[in-house]
């Protein structure tokens, strides 16, 4: 069976609140768009069954709007602190470490690693705003990597019309 990642970018974060980098909490706008990625990952069916967040506020947030789309107890949440990283060798690492059980990931994390990531799996870099999601396609986890994943959309989805 093939495996689904899902690469979730944290959403805005606030620049103007006096806090470190690992406390900086989202943007109002962040908190308004983070929604619209977890309803597009309901809609299509794609809800995870693991999800490794970064333990950045920034990202615990979004992952909290994302899932709130869905049912809390159908993804096993782990915070991760590997995923607070801007390296994308390092999330590479992540996935690889992946139990083969699991069908569908979802990793919610910074740029320019969720860029980077993307771009290792699939050999095509994409633009990762904030809020945005790319849902890539690999045969399994400990080889990711190796050149045969599929990039199936990338994007944000509070800005995408395109129909489901």
């Amino acid at each position: 069976m093939a495996k689904t990642l899902l690469l979730i970018r944290h959403a805005k974060s606030d620049w103007d609140i006096a806090a470190s980098d690992r406390d900086r909490p989202l943007a109002a706008r962040g908190r308004r768009q983070a929604p619209a990625t977890g309803r597009w990952i309901a809609d299509r069916d794609l809800i995870p069954e693991q999800a490794l967040v970064s333990p950045a506020a920034r990202a615990r947030q979004t992952w909290d709007l994302v899932a709130g789309a869905w049912a809390e107890s159908e993804t096993d949440v782990i915070s991760a602190e590997a995923a607070y990283t801007f390296d994308g060798a390092e999330l590479l690492e992540l996935v690889r470490g992946t139990g083969d059980s699991v069908n569908r990931l979802a990793i919610t994390g910074h740029n320019p690693a969720i860029s980077e990531l993307v771009e290792m799996l699939t050999g095509r870099y994409e633009p990762m705003p904030t809020s945005a999601l790319a849902v890539i396609e690999l045969s399994e986890w400990a080889t990711a990597g190796d050149g045969t994943a599929s990039l199936l959309y990338a994007g944000r989805p509070a800005d995408d019309s395109r129909p489901k």
